[in-house]
């Protein structure tokens, strides 16, 4: 069964498996951006954080039993950091798309996304049934456009913060588009978040963007904030009406106890260390600019390789050597690229050796 659909992948060099690797590898694949996930201290102050609760496992839905005082400690935090009037911890960041995209776009609204918006997001607007439009990447013009088009009663706007094989910050005129327009626009900022702005909190504050009713901000916990999770930042009414609607809210056990625990930590010293961990961030884009010739907003580093076989030719030859990057290929891209992570837990010398074998 599936035999004849393995094999074409195979021949296609796309096929994938889940792989073990020593813990001796240096990790450049991973969106571990802060190289927070071996950070012994977080884990011994989450243990601690929740040892003073005598629940220490969700039980159920937010709903029904499952919200815990964490979870809302939590979310009060973000919600102070982010300038948000409310917010809700999500199981992951696919869910939390799921969630938004599902519910917000009602019979009589148009979703207008950024065609590189995350597999997550595609894949609920395929439920929208015709209500989706999708607009050239970063193109805020293109989108005006379209939105001069349409008829909807609501327009709703989805964009990342920083995109996840490409590493470009969103543009911000989009976010003056759905003033105009008076759109919804929601902000994936999984990988902007704990990465952009003077105390890492995404692309809002690297902009110095002016929080209004009509803005949604949503993150994960497992990339930048060293856990695993999610979050929904937005107007009190926007929040209320996910808790009533958004079925991956409703339906799903309430986040765990122990991540947001973890994620709760992190976010703490983040904020404490900003100015440090934005040097060190700093120093390794300089890196980058010196040896490829471009200049990166964020932690990502894409190189255009076009080719399956040799992608993962690349991946093989530094692996060898203790070197884990991202060999990803279609459909996560439509053409095949190297993706380099260069996480503050590496050393620049690691970083080095790897652009340099990439400049060959």
């Amino acid at each position: 069964m599936y035999d004849k659909e393995l094999l074409a992948l195979k021949k296609a060099n796309r096929f994938r498996q889940r792989k073990l690797y020593d813990s001796y590898v240096v990790d450049m694949a991973s969106n571990d951006y802060l190289g927070l996930s071996n950070r012994k201290k977080s884990l011994k102050k989450a243990y601690k954080l929740l040892k003073k609760y005598k629940t220490i496992s969700p039980k159920a839905s937010m709903l029904v039993n499952g919200y815990h005082p964490l979870h809302q400690k939590f979310e009060r935090l973000m919600c102070k950091l982010n300038g948000f009037e409310d917010g809700i911890v999500v199981g992951s960041g696919f869910l939390a798309n799921l969630a938004l995209i599902e519910s917000l776009v009602r019979k009589s609204d148009m979703l207008f996304m950024d065609e590189e918006y995350h597999a997550s997001g595609v894949m609920a607007a395929r439920m929208l049934e015709g209500r989706v439009v999708y607009f050239r990447h970063n193109d805020a013009a293109h989108l005006k456009e379209l939105l001069q088009t349409y008829s909807y009663k609501r327009a709703i706007i989805a964009i990342e913060g920083i995109y996840s094989m490409g590493g470009d910050l969103c543009n911000k005129e989009i976010f003056d588009i759905a003033d105009e327009f008076n759109a919804l626009l929601v902000v994936d900022e999984a990988h902007s978040s704990g990465v952009v702005g003077q105390k890492l909190l995404g692309v809002y504050e690297h902009y110095d963007i002016q929080i209004k009713s009509n803005h949604i901000k949503m993150g994960t916990l497992g990339k930048a904030y060293g856990s695993y999770g999610a979050y929904i930042l937005a107007s009190s009414k926007i929040i209320s009406f996910l808790q009533n609607r958004a079925k991956p809210i409703i339906y799903t056990t309430a986040p765990s106890l122990f991540d947001i625990a973890l994620a709760y930590v992190n976010v703490k010293y983040i904020i404490k260390n900003s100015h440090k961990l934005n040097a060190k961030k700093q120093k390794l884009q300089k890196i980058v600019k010196k040896y490829l010739g471009v200049k990166i907003d964020a932690l990502i580093v894409a190189i255009d390789i076009a080719d399956n076989q040799k992608v993962l030719q690349i991946q093989q030859e530094l692996l060898q050597k203790g070197i884990l990057v991202g060999a990803i290929r279609q459909p996560t891209v439509p053409s095949a690229i190297i993706r380099l992570i260069p996480n503050l837990a590496i050393k620049p010398k690691a970083l080095r050796f790897v652009l340099k074998s990439m400049v060959k």
